[in-house]
């Protein structure tokens, strides 16, 4: 018995399991061969859900508070269910719509899919789904943070706001959003719905001030918010905890997952590790410690999952165990919430994940192997206790955990670089930004930088208001500024084609599939395609190439490029095509001229340049702004070419400061591009 998700256009599925985002499909076929649920009617097996036996609380709660929040495990159906609850009592009658918003894109599409289901519909039709660059829209709508927009806020009723606890900027700026559009729109109802949160300090920051006043005969919920806890129905899950440190935790997780093997009943694994890297290092030493222990190790199916892996491989994650095997699924954070594997029963808990910490001094970005939070670590526990009683071995100590670990994770918007979210507020009509209203107060160094960096790229004027057209057009356009900049400079240089196919191409994390075990062969496959004038260059030989293949499978696979991020490239740069006719950008071609698409890319990331030092043997370039140290990053075709002066699309910092995406240019562009930032002695950038 195998699963799979669903593709739009193919046979309908039926499912077996409301999952919050991670909705695992079976189909028709196999439905009725499953463990009763096939004939089992979809009403039953939403009444078995544990959000449905407060069905009449919640209603009653919205009924009467402006804003209710409601605290329950993953799992207990608060997703799909919610929304239907509110359409049943009518809340969406009379043209007026219920939106459920969502951290991440893949449960947006997922859980939409699914409550379409329940409801007897098409995706489409009573409900729909808005994510960036996709919308299937209806009555009830499930969306992305980053795809909430002002009007749509305005044909709202309701408004829930799921998984609120994962503090996303985008989370953080809704929240201060709906506060503020409640006070002159009472009659909007809000959910705050989380698997983990503090209710109390979320019900302190919604404690609304009397707003206005009440007309008489005018009926009005109640402001202070209600709080409804829902109880999951997740089973036992026994911890274990280290006696002494481990030194290294990925060694520790093969010797626990094998100890597990050894020593436990039958039923799944899931371990929690940090990133790619340290997944395929686990992938790879648990694969040889099977081979070598042979008593009792040929049993394991052991399979990595993090975003940037093949669809086909994420796939094999959710296919249920065959009989007498067991399954190893090695996981970054992504299956703490959004994904649920069925099956699971013990859990290996390396106590670290990746998270960003942006410096606004250093203008860096990185990545850093970080503690998690107890919230977390209950979160990463619970995944254990899904299907009967489980078992979570963390690798860290009691005393550790109740003593050292912090009880929340630091929230996105403190540790964040915040230039799209500056320009998103002053998109919505939102001037006086340090005057927000913010569940978590940004940085003022953050902001600061942001701001600078919006005025250099003629995005704000002197009063910080956005500039016209400048301003407006970049706001228009759903990518990071220093992006929309470049698209907006391709049109008088006459190369928008071609910065379109860049801007996608940078749109997606990464084009060519993963190296692991084949480093050499994805070198030469680059090579094939690899410009002189760097990345973004090379990355338009690869569209073309991908075009007159006729957009072929087989030639991605021959050329280490990832098919699915070719598809979505070419999703992207269709969406990104008609923000630009809207906008009036003249779509031109450059042909094969690759310096106005060289000159482009500088208008936009003028802020990136770097020189080569003169003395320099290793390829150390300084920044033009800041004199930060710098190297290029080993995936670019410039690594070791190393020409004079280049810019860059981001800065990563690992054991050194690395430029990603780089692009030769000509110092003198730089002035033509940014005579307000620049000026002509050793092209030093301007202070203000």
């Amino acid at each position: 018995m195998s699963s799979q998700f669903w593709k739009p256009g193919t046979e309908k599925p039926r499912l077996l399991e409301d999952e919050e985002g991670g909705v695992v499909f079976f189909s028709p076929s196999l439905a009725s061969s499953s463990s009763g649920y096939g004939h089992a009617s979809i009403e039953k097996q939403r009444q078995r859900l544990p959000v449905y036996k407060y069905r009449t609380s919640i209603l009653y709660l919205v009924e009467t508070h402006a804003t209710t929040i409601i605290v329950g495990e993953t799992g207990s159906g608060k997703t799909t269910q919610i929304p239907q609850y509110l359409k049943e009592a009518g809340w969406a009658d009379g043209g007026r719509v219920i939106a459920c918003t969502q951290p991440r894109r893949l449960a947006v599409q997922a859980v939409a899919s699914r409550v379409a289901e329940e409801m007897g519909v098409k995706v489409g039709e009573e409900v729909g789904y808005t994510i960036r660059f996709e919308d299937v829209t209806n009555k009830v709508r499930y969306l992305s943070f980053e795809a909430l927009e002002f009007y749509l806020i305005y044909l709202c009723i309701v408004i829930m706001v799921d998984e609120a606890h994962e503090r996303s900027i985008s989370t953080d700026i809704l929240l201060g959003l709906l506060k503020k559009i409640q006070r002159r729109r009472p009659e909007l109802r809000l959910i705050i719905s989380s698997a983990t949160i503090e209710g109390k300090s979320m019900s302190a920051f919604f404690q609304a001030r009397k707003s206005r006043h009440q007309m008489e005969g005018e009926e009005l919920p109640r402001m202070e918010p209600a709080i409804l806890s829902v109880e999951g129905r997740g089973f036992n899950v026994q911890i274990h905890y280290v006696e002494e440190p481990v030194s290294d935790y990925v060694q520790a997780v093969v010797s626990t997952v094998m100890l597990i093997h050894d020593q436990e009943p039958p039923g799944d694994i899931l371990v929690f590790l940090t990133g790619q890297d340290d997944i395929d290092t686990a992938v790879q030493l648990l694969t040889e410690e099977a081979r070598t222990n042979r008593k009792n190790s040929s049993g394991l199916i052991i399979l990595p999952l993090y975003s940037g892996l093949p669809r086909a491989e994420q796939e094999l994650v959710f296919s249920p165990t065959p009989r007498g095997k067991r399954k190893v699924v090695i996981s970054t954070n992504i299956a703490e919430t959004s994904l649920t594997l069925e099956g699971v029963v013990y859990v290996v808990d390396s106590g670290f994940s990746k998270q960003r910490f942006y410096n606004p001094v250093s203008d860096i970005e990185s990545l850093v192997v970080a503690p998690i939070s107890k919230a977390s670590a209950r979160q990463r526990a619970g995944r254990a206790g899904r299907v009967r009683p489980g078992k979570c071995y963390r690798l860290y100590t009691e005393e550790y955990f109740v003593n050292e670990m912090s009880a929340e994770g630091i929230p996105e918007m403190q540790r964040s670089n915040l230039v799209s979210c500056v320009i998103q507020l002053k998109a919505l009509g939102i001037d006086n930004i340090l005057g927000f209203d913010w569940p978590a107060s940004p940085p003022p160094e953050a902001m600061i930088r942001a701001l600078e960096v919006l005025y250099s790229l003629g995005v704000l004027d002197d009063d910080a208001k956005l500039t016209s057209p400048t301003g407006f057009q970049v706001a228009e356009i759903p990518l990071d500024p220093m992006i929309s900049k470049m698209i907006l400079s391709s049109s008088e240089l006459g190369c928008a084609e071609e910065i379109l196919t860049i801007a996608a191409m940078l749109s997606i994390q990464s084009i060519w599939v993963s190296s692991r075990g084949a480093q050499k062969e994805l070198d030469e496959a680059k090579l094939r395609f690899a410009a002189a004038e760097g990345d973004h260059v090379t990355f338009l030989n690869v569209y073309k190439g991908f075009l007159q293949s006729g957009k072929s499978s087989r030639w991605c696979h021959k050329n280490f490029i990832n098919y699915q991020s070719m598809k979505k490239v070419i999703e992207i740069r269709e969406q990104l095509r008609r923000i630009a006719q809207r906008i009036g950008i003249v779509l031109k071609s450059c042909e094969s001229d690759t310096q106005v698409v060289r000159k482009a890319v500088t208008a936009g990331f003028f802020a990136n340049a770097c020189r080569l030092e003169a003395s320099s043997q290793s390829g150390l370039y300084k920044t033009v702004r800041g004199s930060q140290e710098v190297y290029i990053h080993p995936s670019s075709v410039l690594f070791r070419v190393n020409p004079k002066w280049v810019v860059y699309h981001s800065l990563v910092s690992t054991d050194r400061q690395y430029m990603r995406n780089v692009i030769s240019i000509d110092p003198s562009w730089l002035l033509e591009a940014a005579p307000h930032f620049y000026q002509q002695q050793r092209l030093n950038p301007i202070v203000h």
